[in-house]
């Protein structure tokens, strides 16, 4: 796994990692967004609606925990081994949206996120401890991880899933 100097330096791998993996997008045409296949485990449309999922889950967990209420991770009425379940509501929530529209929100919660994060000290980031909710789990992990495998590293593993798919989709 990466090690990040400093809030910069993970804002850029962010925004780097974001940019390769949304931009696979731009040759998918709207009507195959939401075609599956059987050697990908997901459409297109649940790829980005995934990322997106993710994003708002962890700047969720904050603004609660700083808000005075309970946070329950993953999300409330799911519990870990429940992952499948959550990610059919972050599905959900994106049927129905063009690609153009997907693009914009992830774009959008790219940029939120960042802003989010240029809101931590160092300590807070790169600390275990900076917040109740990611000393919540045995892993005790700092934020800034709870942020790397929920953002960098899904955006550089879902871009080899979008590859993938465009190729048998072209092959089809």
């Amino acid at each position: 796994m990466e090690e990040y100097k400093d809030k910069a330096a993970l804002s850029e791998a962010i925004r780097k990692a974001a940019e390769q993996f949304i931009s696979e997008f731009n040759d998918v045409d709207e009507s195959g967004k939401d075609v599956r296949l059987d050697e990908v485990d997901r459409t297109p449309e649940e790829m980005i609606a995934y990322q997106l999922g993710w994003m708002e889950l962890i700047r969720g967990w904050d603004a609660d925990e700083l808000a005075g209420k309970e946070v329950v991770t993953p999300a409330p009425g799911y519990k870990w081994n429940q992952m499948g379940a959550l990610y059919q509501g972050f599905y959900g929530r994106c049927k129905g949206k063009t690609l153009d529209e997907l693009t914009e929100a992830f774009n959008m919660s790219v940029e939120s996120l960042i802003g989010w994060l240029s809101g931590f000290s160092e300590e807070e980031l790169f600390s275990p401890g900076g917040r109740k909710w990611a000393s919540s789990t045995p892993s005790n992990w700092p934020i800034w991880k709870w942020v790397h495998i929920n953002t960098v590293a899904p955006f550089k593993s879902f871009r080899s899933k979008i590859r993938k798919w465009k190729k048998l989709r072209a092959s089809a």
